[in-house]
């Protein structure tokens, strides 16, 4: 039972940091490029590189 006096507090604690990353991230513009990811799924990497040779 007094291991609950530890446990509560850390969850809270973790919890906070948790929302507190999350709101930094938001601030920071992480979230910014939605469309970005969805187009680049669509290009056709399969195509293999030409080596650019100098001579």
């Amino acid at each position: 039972m007094n291991i609950l006096l530890f446990l509560i507090p850390a969850a809270l604690g973790l919890g906070a940091l948790g929302l507190a990353a999350f709101m930094w991230s938001i601030r920071s513009g992480q979230f910014d490029d939605l469309d970005g990811a969805a187009s680049r799924i669509l290009d056709d990497d399969d195509r293999p590189k030409k080596l650019k040779f100098r001579g």
